[in-house]
């Protein structure tokens, strides 16, 4: 059995080559031999995120984390996985089977609580926070997703409509306040 080293260096070399199933397989490999080696996992985990294998990805960050819980860099690649996952649930619970824009704007909130730079995230709070009417909170995220990304097409697409939908809101909720 090869060393863990000489297996990571294989994986290293397959990722040159655009190669990521192979890479993934040297990884793995590199485990084997040394199981308790929190980076290999972590390295692993970041070639399964590339993969769009998120449950294994999340599973080898996972254990990076438990190896060597002070990793901050491990940490925050868990972090980011996780809100990946939150992303993807949020996405069914706005407009899959299971749709509940309550559901969503709850995991969209954690999911952002994890990784606060996620412009998906926001964009996708905006749109559940519209399908529930809540214009102030689809415009504050929004806003945000344009702090984020200011150059993005898709944000500045959305903006209006937003800024629109808030007008309106406000000026409904002003016309029916007591002077």
């Amino acid at each position: 059995m090869m060393d863990g080293k000489t297996q990571l260096q294989k994986a290293y070399k397959a990722i040159l080559n655009n190669d990521f199933e192979r890479a993934a397989e040297w990884f793995e490999r590199a485990i084997d031999a040394e199981p308790n080696n929190a980076d290999y996992h972590y390295r692993l985990s970041i070639t399964y995120a590339r993969s769009n294998k998120l449950p294994k990805a999340v599973e080898h960050a996972e254990t990076a984390v438990r190896l060597a819980p002070d990793a901050k860099q491990y940490r925050f690649h868990l972090s980011t996985l996780q809100a990946r996952e939150l992303l993807v649930r949020a996405g069914r619970a706005i407009d899959g089977t299971e749709t509940n824009p309550y559901l969503a704007i709850a995991l969209l909130q954690q999911a952002i609580a994890l990784d606060p730079l996620s412009v998906e995230a926001h964009l996708l709070l905006a749109v559940a926070a519209d399908a529930v009417g809540d214009a102030a909170q689809a415009m504050q995220a929004v806003n945000d997703a344009l702090r984020l990304a200011p150059e993005s097409d898709m944000v500045l697409s959305l903006l209006p409509s937003y800024e629109q939908k808030l007008k309106r809101f406000l000026g409904t909720d002003a016309a029916r306040k007591p002077l």
